[in-house]
């Protein structure tokens, strides 16, 4: 059945997203054994290669993968079968909990960046039209543009904020 709460937060779509990335990940360490399981020297080979990918692809702050304890501490968790290895679908959940902190941290993010910076722009405009010289053009801009403008100076000030930081 479609839930649609799940569906508007993004649970699925991020799920989908693991998905993609755990099989391949499964794929690329397993094939280098004979076993179709996963080993912890395995899996944290693998826990490397994800947040390789999450910082490759997904916008915002680098993320350190966990330490070797961490990944110990959730491979125990999720190794529903208690034969010391993990396999795909074990690796799955596996994934889905490592990663939870680091997608609330990118949402966020996105969040703030996305609604409310515009939100914020188009909310302020009509204090900036006051502004003496300022004021004519930026009663000229529409909502739309304005709001874009400030959600794009948003996005440069956080890179500048995290390239300082690093």
């Amino acid at each position: 059945m479609f839930n649609s709460y799940a569906f508007y937060t993004g649970k699925e779509w991020r799920k989908r997203q693991i998905r993609k990335i755990t099989d391949r990940v499964f794929e690329k360490v397993q094939n280098q054994k004979e076993s179709d399981k996963l080993s912890f020297e395995d899996l944290y080979i693998a826990v490397l290669l994800v947040y390789n990918d999450i910082n490759k692809y997904i916008p915002g702050p680098h993320f350190d993968p966990p330490s070797k304890a961490r990944v110990k501490e959730v491979k125990e968790k999720c190794d529903i079968n208690l034969d010391g290895d993990i396999d795909r679908e074990e690796f799955f959940d596996f994934i889905l909990q490592m990663t939870a902190d680091t997608f609330t941290v990118v949402s966020q993010k996105l969040i703030v960046t996305m609604v409310v910076a515009p939100t914020v722009a188009v909310a302020t405009k009509k204090a900036t039209e006051g502004v003496p010289c300022v004021g004519k053009v930026v009663k000229k801009i529409p909502n739309s543009v304005y709001a874009s403008l400030v959600t794009i100076a948003a996005v440069w000030f956080q890179k500048k904020a995290q390239s300082s930081s690093l």
